[in-house]
């Protein structure tokens, strides 16, 4: 028999707060627009992909990383009740899932994905890229939008996989210098075949004109899939567009990549927080 459902304390959910502001900034300051009633949920949400998207890097061999993974599947299945109420995050996600009826197969699909970093796959095509953003930002903006107005509109109008496509992306840019260090690669082998690029030319961390001119196509793959999420956005109920706040971001970080002198193995693609937060109030303006 199983034993009672794990009961979140203020203090999981200010667990999950921190943890977002800490390691997740952007879509710390998005939450801020977000109702303070709701607010918590959404933290415990995005809490939950960075624990799931941190493994690769505190775990010493892939064994260990799918040994945590499976953790996780058996708390959302409730098989791991018992250990997820001494985990702050998964204690508070599980309420959250309670709470608002959310589908638990879109956080399966999250953790599903994130094996490939494990073991460093590469990734083969533009379409597999896709696949892979879906999962791992797209769900998220499908609960997220859920949790805000309980519909799935945002997905049924496909707005939540070109935010989550054009987010996930972006954010794989962003990240390419420590990635390429792992040794992971995310930009598509099409693309850089298309180039002439080899694998190694991304390890060894040096800009040429063929690296370049791949993730020139990179970004232009990021910015189709703004251009329709900007288009079908407002056909969103207005209290489910917060969902999406932090996917004002992209542009401006897809244009700082685009400056002078930008080396994508050295140049970090930050904003201030403050222009960050005038983007992200702007946006909130416009689209309420």
């Amino acid at each position: 028999m199983r034993g009672p459902k794990p009961q979140p304390s203020k203090s999981d959910y200010a667990h999950c707060e921190d943890l977002l502001r800490r390691d997740d900034r952007d879509r710390w300051l998005a939450s801020l627009f977000v109702p303070q009633a709701l607010r918590p949920h959404i933290h415990a949400l995005y809490a939950f992909s960075l624990e799931i998207a941190r493994v690769r890097e505190i775990v010493s061999e892939p064994l260990l990383g799918e040994i945590r993974f499976q953790w996780w599947r058996d708390a959302l299945d409730g098989t791991g009740e018992a250990g997820a109420k001494a985990n702050p995050v998964a204690a508070a996600l599980l309420d959250t899932i309670a709470r608002f009826s959310l589908p638990k197969a879109p956080l399966l699909e999250l953790i599903d994905a994130r094996l490939r970093d494990l073991y460093g796959d590469p990734v083969e095509s533009p379409a597999a890229l896709e696949s892979y953003t879906e999962a791992t930002c797209a769900n998220l903006f499908r609960l997220a939008t859920q949790i805000l107005d309980g519909e799935e509109v945002a997905a049924g109008l496909g707005v939540a996989g070109h935010a989550g496509i054009a987010y996930g992306i972006t954010g794989l840019l962003r990240a390419l210098p420590w990635h390429c260090v792992r040794g992971q690669v995310f930009v598509p082998a099409e693309i850089l075949r298309a180039h002439g690029v080899e694998h190694d030319d991304l390890a060894s961390g040096r800009a040429s004109p063929a690296v370049l001119a791949a993730l020139t196509d990179l970004r232009a793959t990021a910015r189709a899939h703004l251009d329709t999420f900007d288009a079908r956005l407002h056909s969103l109920p207005e209290k489910s567009r917060p969902a999406f706040l932090a996917v004002c971001l992209c542009e401006p970080y897809l244009r700082l990549m685009e400056k002078p002198g930008y080396d994508p193995f050295k140049t970090v693609i930050e904003l201030p927080q403050w222009r960050r937060q005038w983007i992200l109030w702007s946006a909130a303006s416009r689209w309420g």
